[in-house]
Parts: C-alpha cells; sequence; structure tokens
C-alpha cells in the first residue's frame, strides 16, 4: 500500500519526527499531573511501530521516551486512530502495543528488576464525538464483582474534533498539523470551507507547507492543481515553483497523474503568472506571451526575480 493511501499516518510521522513538535503534543494535550512530572527538553522517540500491518490504515502510533523530574524513564505510547468515528477496540490496540514494547524491551534488558513505565495515550481525529470509555476492562466480558482481580488500564483520549481551531495547539508547527488533521475525515463542505484557517496556520509553520499539501490533496475532495497553487503561492511565494515541482514529483511517484493533466511546464507557468498578478496586478499581452513560449528554466529564473524586481519589464529583462 502507497504511503498517498496513508495520508493520515504520513501527516502524523511528519509532525512526530520533530522533536520540539512532539514535545509540544505531550505537554499540552497530557493530564496537566503527567506534564508536572516532566523533566525540561524534548522526548526522545523509539524507533519501532507496534500496529499490525493490516491495522496501518487505521492507527499510527508513536513511542516516545522522556525523563520525569526524579530522573526515572517515562515512555509514551501515542496511537493516533484515522476512522472518522471512535473505535471501542481501541483499548485492544493499546494493550497489544504497550505489550509488545514490554516484551521488546525484556529482550533488550534480560536482567531487569523493574519495566518500565509506559503511559497510552489516543490522540483522535473523526467527525464523531468520541463516548466510548477509556477503560480496558469494558472490553471484558466479565461480572462486575470480578473486575477489581481482571486486566485493566486507563488510557488518556484527545479528541481534537470539538476544539475550536484558535486552540488547538500553541506550537505552530502542532496547531499546523492538528488543523489539517481535524478536517482530513470531515465532508468537503466543512474542508473547504477551513481552507482559510489552515492557510493561515501554514503562513505561521510554512515548513510543513509540501506534507500538509500532500495530504490535503489525498484526503480533501475538491482540492484540485488550482487549489494546490494558490496556496503554495501565498505561504512560500519566493519557491513557488520549485514546491510546486516537488508536490508533483512526489505524487507522480505515488502513480496519482490525475492532477497534472495540463503538464509539469504548464503549471509552472500558471504559478509565475499568479506571482506576477500578486506584485503587479494584471499582466499584459506581451507578459503572457513570453510566459507562454518560456522553458522550464527561464520559468524559474523569472519567478526568483518576482518579489525584488520593481516592475514587469525587470522581471523578464535578459541579464549577462
Amino acid at each position: 500500500m502507497s504511503e498517498l493511501n496513508q495520508p493520515h499516518d504520513r501527516l502524523f510521522k511528519a509532525l512526530m519526527s520533530n522533536l520540539e513538535t512532539a514535545g509540544a503534543l505531550l505537554r499540552e494535550y497530557l493530564p496537566k499531573e503527567i506534564v508536572a512530572l516532566l523533566a525540561p527538553g524534548n522526548p526522545e522517540p523509539v524507533p519501532d511501530t507496534f500496529v499490525s500491518q493490516e491495522l496501518q490504515p487505521y492507527y499510527s502510533d508513536k513511542l516516545f521516551r522522556s525523563k520525569t523530574l526524579s530522573g526515572k524513564d517515562l515512555f509514551f505510547y501515542t496511537l493516533m486512530e484515522h476512522k472518522s468515528y471512535p473505535d471501542r477496540k481501541v483499548g485492544w490496540q493499546l494493550f497489544l502495543g504497550c505489550s509488545r514494547f514490554m516484551e521488546q524491551y525484556e529482550q533488550e534488558n534480560p536482567k531487569w528488576t523493574l519495566l518500565p513505565a509506559i503511559v497510552p495515550f489516543v490522540l483522535y481525529h473523526g467527525t464523531q464525538t468520541w463516548t466510548i470509555p477509556k477503560n480496558f476492562s469494558e472490553l471484558l466480558d466479565a461480572d462486575d464483582a470480578l473486575r477489581p482481580w481482571l486486566v485493566n488500564f486507563p488510557f488518556i483520549v484527545s479528541d481534537i474534533g470539538p476544539i475550536p481551531d484558535e486552540q488547538l495547539a500553541r506550537n505552530a508547527c502542532l496547531k499546523a498539523g492538528l488543523t489539517a488533521l481535524k478536517y482530513g475525515t470531515r465532508d468537503p463542505r466543512e474542508q473547504m470551507a477551513a481552507m482559510e484557517t489552515i492557510i493561515s496556520a501554514l503562513m505561521e509553520a510554512p515548513e510543513l507547507l509540501l506534507p500538509i499539501m500532500i495530504y490535503l490533496f489525498t484526503t480533501f475532495q475538491h482540492m484540485d492543481q488550482d487549489v494546490v497553487q494558490g496556496i503554495v503561492v501565498r505561504v512560500r511565494p519566493q519557491e513557488a515553483i520549485k514546491m510546486m515541482s516537488i508536490f508533483a514529483r512526489e505524487i507522480v511517484e505515488q502513480h496519482k497523474h490525475t492532477w497534472l493533466q495540463d503538464g509539469r511546464q504548464e503549471g509552472e507557468a500558471k504559478i509565475l503568472t499568479r506571482l506576477l498578478q500578486r506584485r503587479f496586478g494584471s499582466i499584459p499581452a506581451w507578459a503572457s506571451e513570453k510566459i507562454t513560449k518560456a522553458t522550464s528554466q527561464s520559468l524559474e529564473e523569472w519567478s526568483l526575480r518576482v518579489l525584488d524586481a520593481q516592475s514587469l519589464e525587470e522581471v523578464f529583462a535578459d541579464r549577462m
């Protein structure tokens, strides 16, 4: 299965690959009692996944190791659920993930005397509000009198759906990523209505433009080439053609060609035209003709001049 068939997984892992963003997620979304125990600094990622391959379209997981103020290790098993509705079996996946990590830890530390503490944490971005119990024992078919002796653990769930967009995060990268994820499971009308909010978040975290644009393209039903180009021009105008070229390569490599039906060079010409319109207003016929007949190399060179040039003539001037 290609990465574009798992867009939620791809974006979540892109976000969590930045340790500052991962640290912001833990500190902003975990209970304050846990956060108060954490030592300063960002968490350390543990490079493993504990979700079986057949369930990866529905869950993403990341394991992080932090230190408490007392110097002890504290692990966070972070699971992101990609279904549009809460899965009442999520406690089972948490149980499996924590158990597989403990087995791995035991193999790597055969002389252990105490196992490390691990906190299970679910990040949910479905359309339906999370209402199911946050307790493993709810999955057990048992008489109530037995429950004190049964395997059980509570887990933390953060449902980002009901959170107002402006309150999703204080960290700029986390806010941009969570805003995109929040609307990635919504209906097309909600998605397009949220576009300005997403663009505003991206303006504060332009380094996430590429992974978020790929995510939007693969989850927003009404995204097309023109919408993508418009967003790129607004967020990173000085690198618009370069970014669109990288974006195109990412999509083509994953066998999604339809958005490029006009051809990459024509797409570059449209981007340059957008940049010129934003900088100088309406474009005269002579400039449009030069753009239409230009090579990719010329289009890229002209686009680099747009922000500094004082006139259209300066953009297109021949240089030695």
